[in-house]
């Protein structure tokens, strides 16, 4: 199985807070999965420093561990358990000197394991779930005073109140780049996937949240956000209006927020690709011309299966109308390999798929039982060697494709935003509209600006440009 960890060991930045003695609180964030992760973490690590935790690097600095985990891999929740065996001799060594270190855990496993994750695991003094952050520090709270607290209810009210309401409030910077969660949840119910059952049904965030928070980030020099969700594309919220708005009307406001030069979204589910999305990516120079749409199989008897709810030529027809709109937009997307059931002929049908649409990049995964999903009570598993050849073939292809991609865009010219240092002093790194690394010459500008360069030629895991004339 092949996943992108995008922030393995990265902790949000610092905030101001501290406690009222001047001596702050300090917190120790790993994050596994998606953006949607490295988001609540960032949300976290927002309501912590209002209580005064500022972030380290380490957890032997730290007065708190938060694990923020992912449900996707296999067997996600027994390396959790590992992990948090290796943490119960950290705590007791340190509280045995006379610190005080408290062991948090969130995310999708939390989530899916609530109290069992205390009972397994007695270092963990909170568990919290996804729809649950915002009450974070009264958990911490309750859990000083000796309450191993767990907090995984599906709350009524709205759960994306860990972030600050008020529009003086500021967010704290992380960067050029930002996530902006716009949509939790999901209703669609893939047989092979647990977010419905760890995020619950699909909620949209309401339009003046977003339009307030990406505001927030405009002024803290955020240039590029990204709007996240389960099923991005199925957000809709009441305008000031009174009309309800999809996501393509949400876009076309956003892009005339000053100073938000770039957007993106992800991850989108086929079914919920409308038309003023796609004419939102034929008007919309903001719009980057980059989607990620995944498709998981290539036959439609699979696709049936894994209640995906529509058909391999419907996805490619989608495809079509979306390049006739934006003809230089880049596609990325999902696959699912050994479901239940499948053949060789049904795999031979997903490489079929993926040469006709020809995708920039791609994530492949090989199937794995996920306990509690219809997949997992399917007959005809299939045999892991097989999958593990027919990922690899898979793979094969996605990379030949987003060589040739990278092949591409050499020559052609871009704008760049200069996002961070590169590896070298002289170097410096932006991101190209199709998200491409582009390594240039740090005298081209500084982190913030977006620059025009021409494509010189593909790295290994980026591109190399010079200034464009």
């Amino acid at each position: 199985m092949t996943q992108a960890i995008l922030t393995p060991d990265t902790a949000p930045e610092a905030g101001a807070g501290a406690q009222s003695g001047g001596q702050s609180k300090k917190v120790f964030v790993k994050t596994y999965g998606c953006q949607m992760n490295v988001y609540d973490s960032e949300r976290m690590g927002d309501a912590l420093s209002r209580d005064g935790y500022e972030a380290v690097d380490t957890v032997e600095a730290a007065d708190l561990i938060l694990i923020n985990t992912c449900h996707i891999r296999e067997k996600a929740a027994e390396k959790v358990y590992s992990q948090l065996g290796r943490l119960a001799k950290l705590k007791k060594q340190r509280n045995a000197d006379g610190g005080d270190l408290m062991v948090a855990v969130a995310g999708c496993v939390a989530q899916a394991e609530g109290r069992e994750i205390i009972r397994r695991a007695p270092v963990v003094d909170v568990v919290i779930g996804p729809q649950t952050y915002h009450r974070l520090p009264e958990a911490l709270a309750r859990a000083r005073q000796g309450e191993s607290v767990v907090e995984t209810e599906f709350p009524t009210e709205d759960k994306f109140d860990g972030l600050p309401k008020t529009p003086e409030t500021a967010i704290r910077a992380r960067g050029v780049a930002a996530f902006l969660t716009v949509q939790e949840g999901c209703d669609k119910f893939c047989t092979f996937c647990v977010v419905p059952y760890t995020r619950g049904a699909e909620v949209s965030r309401p339009v003046d949240r977003i339009l307030g928070e990406a505001e927030r980030l405009a002024s803290a020099g955020v240039r590029e956000v990204t709007l996240l969700g389960q099923n991005v594309n199925a957000w809709h919220g009441k305008g000031a209006d009174g009309r309800e708005w999809g996501l393509g009307e949400l876009v076309r406001r956003l892009a005339t927020i000053d100073g938000i030069d770039r957007i993106r979204y992800t991850t989108s589910h086929p079914r919920d690709m409308d038309d003023a999305l796609i004419e939102a990516h034929r008007d919309l120079p903001e719009l980057m011309p980059y989607l990620h749409l995944p498709v998981q199989a290539g036959s439609d008897r699979i696709l049936k299966a894994m209640n995906r709810r529509h058909t391999a030529a419907g996805y490619i027809r989608l495809v079509e109308r979306i390049r006739a709109a934006r003809p230089d937009i880049a596609l990325s997307g999902d696959f699912i390999v050994g479901f239940p059931g499948e053949t060789d002929e049904d795999f031979e049908d997903t490489m079929r798929l993926v040469r006709e649409v020809n995708y920039a990049s791609a994530f492949t995964f090989k199937y794995s039982i996920r306990p509690g999903t219809p997949g997992a009570d399917m007959d005809n598993q299939v045999d892991e060697a097989v999958k593990t050849e027919r990922l690899a073939r898979l793979q094969d292809l996605i990379n030949e494709q987003t060589r040739a991609f990278g092949r591409e865009c050499v020559g052609k010219v871009v704008d760049l935003l200069l996002e961070k240092p590169g590896r070298n002093t002289d170097q410096i790194i932006g991101r190209s509209p199709w998200l491409q690394p582009v390594i240039v010459d740090a005298k081209l500008g500084k982190i913030g600006d977006i620059v025009r360069v021409r494509i010189t030629q593909p790295g290994t895991s980026g591109l190399f440009a010079e200034p464009a004339e």
